[in-house]
């Protein structure tokens, strides 16, 4: 693989990725009732503790982002 095509590569993963967490974001404090009602009959987690879950995940989420996608892209283009 060239350097150029793993830029690339990264690039869109990095692209790919903060789509989803912008989009997961949305839809979790967007729809907090109805998405915490869900998750709260299918987990068996009380509603009051999944809060403080979703911001732990997208911030896990995010944290993951930047080392596995964002870092490799930003030092393939410096390179």
């Amino acid at each position: 693989m060239t350097q150029a095509t793993l830029t690339a590569f990264f690039g869109w993963m990095a692209v790919i990725h903060i789509s989803v967490l912008l989009f997961a974001t949305v839809v979790i404090y967007g729809l907090r009732g109805w998405v915490a009602d869900l998750h709260a009959r299918i987990t068996g987690v009380e509603k009051d503790t999944l809060a403080p879950l979703y911001f732990q995940w997208l911030g896990t989420y995010k944290l993951l982002i930047f080392v596995f996608a964002l870092v490799p892209w930003l030092a393939l283009t410096i390179m």
